[in-house]
């Protein structure tokens, strides 16, 4: 739809650059919080997916809470004036600086995924004289069937703690002098759109939660992850993910103790729809049997078609023509280096503005400087 694009002002821009429509993040966050309003519900922003300052300053706004896997991220959440008593932290991999400075800003809460990492925050917080909360992030063996790159819940995965190994796990923390254990952590997969996936994580944990009770240990804190996916397909027909269908199975099929807080951790969902990378078309080449769309843009600032094989739609924002056939692919030094193939869209010519849709999570935020290209810049439709 190229009348919620700024055409003429694009057209004086440096491109490449990520435009963000935050009319339509303030609509998703509004949906959003209408179909999570249960007393007992808690929703933090997956900061991974984008953290742009002012998309993050919006969902600040709106009242939600920062999941963050390194210290920059709880730094820039922090900065975006998301309270710390609303962040959670996880990641494989945190360092002794980032369990400090964690600890130091007294966040709610460690998503734990390792015994060897819960003996270094305990130590660490022994040191500082304090008393770090922490959630045993469980791997519950559940198939998200999406990606294999992105799917987290399986045993074959890096993440978590097995199901076999957690009665030993969650002895030891609670046997820890320095840590407070108040709940459990799950994550699945991203980018899912069949709500089955999430059924079969309720009964998991349903599961476990009855095995625990026989052992006499209660959790007021069950945090289930993300991984709702959005519609890649048709940005424009369905601009917000499916919130109703994805709240609704975890109300009616996760069978909560009383007084139980659950957590949800969403990311994709709520900033992939709005943002869109917007290039400008350098050539059309005609070989025998392709014409290649070679634009400005490439896998260094949008790398998800390439490292994933992600579609994205693509929208020529300066034709009308008849449709032809293109690749469109970016200047990079690498075959991979294509956006899209045999795919149709308005006859395109040098300087036409292309928008690649849906590029609000995963995209800004994931670019690199490879081929020493610059980073692309960004902007909102409040800022320009």
């Amino acid at each position: 739809m190229k009348g919620q694009f700024p055409l003429e002002r694009f057209r004086n821009l440096p491109t490449p650059f990520y435009f963000y429509d935050m009319n339509l993040l303030r609509e998703t966050l509004a949906e959003l919080n209408t179909q999570s309003s249960d007393s007992n519900f808690h929703v933090h922003y997956a900061v991974k997916a984008c953290a742009n300052e002012a998309v993050l300053k919006c969902i600040c706004e709106a009242g939600l809470g920062a999941d963050c896997v390194s210290g920059g991220e709880i730094e820039a959440a922090l900065k975006a004036g998301i309270p710390a008593q609303k962040i959670v932290y996880a990641g494989v991999g945190k360092t002794n600086r980032e369990i400090e400075l964690a600890l130091k800003a007294d966040i709610f809460c460690f998503n734990v995924e390792s015994v060897p990492e819960m003996e270094v925050i305990n130590e660490l917080a022994a040191l500082h004289q304090q008393k770090a909360r922490i959630a045993i992030r469980v791997n519950p063996n559940v198939d998200a069937h999406t990606h294999h790159y992105i799917t987290t819940g399986l045993n074959e995965n890096k993440f978590g703690i097995n199901l076999a190994q957690l009665p030993e796990v969650i002895d030891k923390a609670l046997h820890a002098s320095h840590i407070e254990l108040i709940g459990l952590h799950f994550h699945i997969g991203s980018q899912i759109t069949d709500m089955t996936a999430f059924q079969n994580l309720c009964v998991r944990i349903n599961e476990l939660q009855d095995e625990l009770a026989k052992q006499g240990i209660s959790l007021k804190h069950i945090n289930v992850g993300g991984g709702l996916g959005i519609n890649y397909e048709h940005p424009n027909h369905c601009p917000i993910a499916d919130f109703e269908g994805y709240f609704k199975v975890f109300r009616k099929q996760l069978r909560l103790r009383e007084g139980q807080q659950l957590h949800f951790e969403l990311g994709r969902s709520i900033v992939a729809p709005c943002g869109s990378l917007i290039c400008k078309v350098l050539y059309v080449k005609e070989g025998s049997e392709k014409k290649f769309v070679i634009v400005d843009a490439g896998m260094t600032d949008l790398i998800r078609p390439a490292l994933y094989n992600a579609y994205h739609r693509v929208e020529n924002l300066s034709s009308d023509a008849a449709d032809e056939k293109y690749d469109v692919v970016g200047p990079i030094c690498e075959s991979s280096d294509v956006f899209v193939k045999d795919y149709f869209m308005p006859r395109t010519s040098r300087g036409d503005i292309l928008a690649l849709r849906s590029a609000g999570a995963y995209g800004e935020i994931m670019a690199s400087r490879y081929n020493l290209r610059q980073l692309p810049g960004s902007y909102t439709s409040d800022s320009i």
